[in-house]
């Protein structure tokens, strides 16, 4: 089976190709292509409330590329979600509209709860040694996600408008940081070990430059050691000893500051990258609903 996830955030367009095989009780993904697009349309929300007419060209013709792209590869199913930059546009429903009417996608604008829910849809937890806690963690460019389970139930999730878009724009107040260290310091409590897992493409990419080995977590004391030199560095020169592009340079040293505050409030040393993100989420969402 041939599926397909679309994700709209705030800093990217993600759109992810599976095919998805059942064989015995075990269940196969294979990644068949993954294509982002930097629409950055958090950069125009977050400021003016709405997507400039230039970010809604560039808007349309990717989601041309992803319906040309699904086509080619025969997709089966596919679900489009769209979240926090168009959770908070203006015209985000008129845009919506509009790439329905062209290219026939379908595109949700889903809550931060529900976007919370489809981290957790990876199942990775439940792969892992039940005498721990765990709180998913998932860092975008206009909202963070955080997920508590404990004892594979769902104890805790929380959506707040703390992402790396609205740092650089420096609309992220102290009172939402407050907020943020309140909630954790009082609901992400247990008797368990609690261990953290992180979502998305800026752990992703820190994981890639730690040069830590695959099932190995990153411990929060690099993570503060990095965010302390990252953000001693320009973007240019992110880009430069990194090798990555600006639209990764400038939203990474935000995204550390978001997994090391939470790290250090919910008193956990070392978080685990097992490289998920929503549309891996999508993906297996969509194929539990084809089972059942």
């Amino acid at each position: 089976m041939i599926l397909a996830a679309i994700d709209i955030g705030s800093n990217a367009a993600r759109l992810l190709i599976s095919e998805v095989k059942q064989i015995g009780k075990k269940t196969e993904f294979t990644k068949l292509n993954l294509l982002r697009i930097p629409l950055r349309l958090g950069m125009d929300v977050f400021v003016h409330g709405k997507i400039s007419k230039e970010r809604q060209e560039m808007f349309e013709k990717t989601m041309n590329v992803f319906q040309n792209t699904m086509e080619i590869y025969k997709v089966e199913d596919y679900r489009a979600c769209a979240t926090s930059a168009m959770r908070d546009a203006k015209n985000g429903q008129n845009l919506i509209d509009i790439i329905q009417k062209n290219t026939g996608i379908n595109i949700e604008i889903i809550s931060g709860d529900e976007e919370a829910t489809l981290i957790y849809e990876n199942h990775i937890a439940e792969a892992m040694d039940d005498k721990n806690s765990y709180l998913y963690i998932d860092v975008g460019g206009g909202s963070t996600e955080l997920t508590f389970y404990e004892n594979n139930k769902l104890k805790f999730k929380k959506s707040i408008n703390i992402g790396t878009i609205r740092i650089l724009k420096n609309l992220v107040h102290d009172k939402q940081w407050k907020e943020l260290k309140e909630d954790i310091k009082k609901h992400f409590v247990s008797s368990k070990p609690i261990v953290a897992i992180g979502a998305g493409g800026n752990i992703n990419k820190v994981f890639s430059l730690s040069k830590t080995k695959e099932g190995k977590p990153i411990s929060l004391t690099f993570l503060k050691k990095m965010h302390k030199e990252l953000n001693s560095w320009t973007v240019q020169e992110r880009m430069q000893k990194l090798n990555i592009r600006e639209d990764r340079a400038d939203v990474l040293v935000p995204a550390l500051k978001i997994y090391t505050q939470v790290l250090q409030w919910a008193g956990i040393s070392k978080i685990y990258v097992p490289k998920i993100s929503v549309a891996d989420g999508l993906i297996h969402y969509l194929y539990d609903s084809q089972r059942k």
